[in-house]
């Protein structure tokens, strides 16, 4: 018996045979199967190869949960090219510093979607290597972006050339760039091979013991791990059938359940706490529910022993990862009680080794194996800083270990907090504040939220003579950042708190409220 070779292209071959009238893809428009799947993955792979994608090229994908999300993502694999996710939250000039950043010379982009067409914004003299762009149909009266897609897809006729790319992928080669913001404020392009975005997410698949038999509802959005990955990747890998959700609408989300008799929902806290408070809960039938993974924020105890019994899931477990470990790490186990779920983030899967860098029990967490990142895109620098002589990646978050080697997150080196399980980076935020007219000085910290988990708080020092409300300054920051990175409150100060070397000390904001 030979071992598979590690690529996705080639499990998607696999899968497709083993479960060929399965479904792959369930969406309230298209229903794949898996032999449906691959069949639209070849033709894409096809036109992507008909447009001029060479191997080793940057695909660009802007769009929320969709089936042409999936397509696309796993087209692009199998013409040898790399996948860069695009947040639907970015502004146009967040997305267009990516693409510029990685030269893609393709980009999958959204029609209209809550009101806006962010794809139409962009500043294409800014982006010479972005020759194509293809338009996914979101709203249902988009003609233009439907006919896009269409004769994208009608390209692909040269399936001989697609199949030899595909089979010329090997395990080591870059699969995906994720971006994930820096302290210094610019994101920095997470480099994935083939094995490592296979690999993680298997582990990740067999803590909850998924298999063809289930029936995943994805909430959380493909272009972030937890939808990328641990959604698109794992079901493909056991032959499970996705469900994706377009926007999180809670009786939506249980209308789904029901009808489609979901058995896994994967998840930030609030999505949980959101249906479990909701006046229509009783309404609905759930019991089909078996599997629930949260993160992303501090879990209450009770929430877990609600998901247990007032929503009957079976496995209820918790995790910690990050994009630098392929956006895995940690994660509780089955027969864990609902103490260890709530109040730790479990132990080491995916081959990862654990380390707490400190001279006490608590300190930084450090992780070690085959599923850290390969790098930073164009960064040897900031690579070098992440990954020390020993393989050891500094994750920059502080933990502890209980005696059975479950890991607790106590607090962050850096400033980043989290909100609504998207990470949220203080110094991107200060570097946007910095422009605005009036602005002497600006410090933001996360400060608790009972929906999103985190949201922002500004500290701004105005120049004398300068007149600024709280309005303006969040006004500013929205038109420049993604509204999760958008500060809810503004406090005026006279002076910000500084340490003797200068730098603001943020433990001292947090005490002013």
């Amino acid at each position: 018996m030979t071992t598979e070779r590690r690529t996705i292209p080639r499990v998607l071959d696999r899968i497709s045979d083993e479960f060929s009238a399965h479904e792959a893809l369930v969406t309230p428009d298209r229903t794949l199967t898996y032999a449906d799947l691959r069949t639209e993955v070849v033709r894409a792979a096809a036109a992507m190869i008909d447009l001029g994608v060479e191997a080793g090229d940057r695909v660009a994908i802007w769009s929320p949960n969709t089936w042409h999300w999936v397509v696309a993502c796993l087209a692009t694999h199998y013409a040898g090219a790399v996948v860069v996710p695009l947040n639907t939250r970015y502004t146009a000039s967040e997305a267009t510093d990516i693409l510029a950043r990685t030269a893609a010379p393709l980009l999958i982009g959204m029609g209209r979607f809550l009101g806006a067409d962010r794809t139409a914004e962009l500043d294409r003299t800014a982006l010479p290597a972005l020759r194509h762009i293809v338009r996914v149909p979101i709203e249902t009266d988009d003609v233009a972006a439907a006919t896009s897609w269409h004769e994208f897809v009608a390209r692909g006729t040269d399936l001989a050339a697609v199949e030899a790319r595909a089979a010329a992928v090997t395990p080591d080669d870059v699969s995906d760039i994720l971006f994930t913001s820096g302290t210094t404020g610019r994101s920095k392009g997470v480099l994935c091979a083939h094995r490592q975005s296979l690999d993680a997410p298997a582990a990740w698949a067999a803590c909850g013991e998924l298999t063809s038999a289930d029936r995943y509802l994805c909430i959380n959005p493909f272009f972030h791990n937890f939808g990328y990955k641990a959604g698109i990747l794992s079901c493909l890998q056991k032959g499970a059938t996705l469900i994706p959700q377009l926007t999180f609408d809670p009786e939506q989300a249980m209308r789904a359940v029901q009808d489609q008799r979901i058995t896994v929902l994967p998840g930030p806290p609030t999505i949980y706490q959101t249906l479990l408070d909701h006046p229509k809960r009783g309404d609905f039938d759930l019991t089909s529910l078996r599997f629930a993974v949260t993160g992303a924020a501090v879990v209450p105890v009770v929430l877990i022993e609600r998901m247990q019994s007032e929503l009957d899931i079976d496995i209820v477990l918790t995790a910690y990862g990050l994009t630098e470990a392929s956006g895995f790490g940690t994660m509780c186990r089955a027969d864990d009680d609902a103490v260890t779920v709530a109040t730790t983030c479990g132990r080491p899967i995916a081959d990862f080794e654990l380390r707490i860098d400190g001279d006490d029990e608590t300190g930084e967490v450090l992780l070690r194996g085959p599923n850290v990142m390969l790098g930073y895109l164009d960064d040897p620098d900031a690579t070098s800083a992440a990954i020390d002589a020993d393989g050891w990646l500094h994750t920059g978050d502080i933990g502890k270990l209980d005696e059975r080697g479950n890991l607790s997150i106590t607090d962050r080196l850096k400033d980043m907090y989290i909100c609504g399980g998207f990470n949220v980076y203080p110094a991107e935020i200060e570097q946007v504040l910095a422009r605005l007219d009036g602005v002497a000085e600006a410090a933001v910290i996360g400060v608790p939220d009972d929906r999103l988990g985190e949201v922002g708080k500004a500290f701004v020092v105005v120049k004398p003579g300068a007149h600024l409300d709280e309005a303006t300054v969040i006004a500013h920051t929205r038109e420049h950042l993604a509204n999760f990175k958008t500060p809810r409150s503004v406090a005026f100060l006279d002076v910000l708190p500084r340490n003797p070397g200068g730098k603001v000390v943020k433990p001292q904001l947090r005490e002013l409220i």
